[in-house]
């Protein structure tokens, strides 16, 4: 496979994530031999997904989405005929909060050019935020902050950026966490993720 610019981008923010420690998160991976989770997937993709932050499993790996909410976001995929590595995958913070709290304000203001940047290179045509906090984030980020509301009120719906520099769709979905939970949720994410059949 040809190694494109996108990839040399992409592997130059991989290494800053690497040495970063402008908040504590990293001590996490200090003894842990856990990894910061950058993300995967096309590097060229339509669609990208944003979830929060790694959980125990993706830090184990430096995969996103690599434990239970991962298959079943593999399983959605599959029921449109999207191959999960047509996608990219990313979260708002790179390293692991301690115990899978949610991540503090602070860590989001000092992690989060970097799934910006990835979203700069990918040029995706539409942006999924996977849980509350990159959905609060991505949408505010992109004008749609008057638009933010419960996941479940918003969930499934398309929302057109209302920034001058691109024109991107941001459509927020639950977590595939929460079928771990409650499995009957599972018929509400299968219905909500044929919206992406048309970004193919």
């Amino acid at each position: 496979m040809e190694y494109t610019i996108n990839d040399e981008k992409l592997r130059q923010i991989k290494d800053e994530v690497l040495l970063c420690k402008h908040c504590d998160l990293y001590k996490g991976r200090n003894g842990n031999e856990f990894y910061p989770v950058i993300g995967e997937g096309n590097h060229e993709a339509n669609i990208m997904f944003v979830g929060e932050a790694p959980g125990l499993q993706e830090a184990k790996t430096g995969r996103p989405f690599c434990g239970r909410a991962g298959k079943i976001l593999s399983e959605l995929l599959m029921s449109i005929n999207i191959k999960r590595e047509d996608v990219y995958i990313a979260n708002l913070l790179k390293c692991r909060p301690p115990d899978n709290r949610d991540p503090l304000p602070n860590e989001i203001q000092i992690c989060t050019h970097f799934v910006e940047r990835q979203i700069e290179i990918i040029k995706p045509k539409v942006i999924c935020p996977l849980g509350r906090y990159s959905m609060k984030f991505l949408m505010e980020k992109f004008g749609l902050g008057e638009k933010v509301d419960g996941i479940s009120k918003i969930h499934g719906q398309m929302f057109k950026s209302g920034t001058d520099f691109k024109e991107i769709v941001i459509i927020p979905f639950y977590h595939p966490a929460v079928v771990a939970y409650n499995p009957s949720m599972k018929k509400i994410l299968l219905e909500d993720i044929k919206i992406l059949e048309k970004f193919k």
